[in-house]
């Protein structure tokens, strides 16, 4: 009993971090990508270059930036991934909804993610026949009656008034 009380309080734990680092992820995804964090990447990168001649283009100086660009490119992978699978699976969602929705449509679509890359392949060949299949229908519809058979018909109800 005392396991199962600890594993629902971990769970509950774990939950919780997952949605603070989320709430935190998508806040600093929204001020990564204000121009004003941009312009102050540039003002530092300016900054930078302009101490150089300061600090006589040393290894040190050198040694600043790549630190500072390599330490922020590693964090921002797992910020941006996490902001990334987030909107991935709203998105899924809201498609999953639009597809069980429709009359008609195949509700297999609506779990489509959960594929293996095989049938995802499968699913992918049968859709672009289906394309094929329709497009040619189209096609065939754009292109109408032969000619010959309109006048054939004029002259055959033609005909047919002059018998009646």
């Amino acid at each position: 009993m005392a396991r199962i009380i600890a594993n629902r309080q971990s769970h509950a734990e774990s939950s919780a971090l997952t949605q603070q680092f989320s709430r935190f992820a998508h806040a600093i995804s929204v001020w990564t990508g204000h121009p004003l964090a941009f312009l102050l990447a540039v003002f530092l990168v300016v900054v930078w270059v302009l101490t150089g001649p300061i600090f006589h283009y040393s290894d040190t100086w050198q040694l600043v930036i790549n630190t500072g660009t390599t330490i922020v490119t590693f964090l921002m992978v797992f910020l941006i991934q996490n902001t990334q699978n987030r909107d991935t699976l709203a998105i899924q969602l809201k498609l999953s909804e639009l597809v069980l929705a429709m009359k008609g449509a195949e509700n297999k679509f609506a779990a489509i993610e959960d594929l293996s890359d095989e049938e995802l392949e499968q699913l992918h060949n049968d859709c672009r026949a289906r394309v094929e299949m329709t497009r040619q229908h189209i096609e065939g519809r754009k292109a109408g009656p032969p000619k010959n058979s309109g006048k054939v018909r004029k002259k055959a109800s033609v005909g047919n008034r002059q018998s009646s």
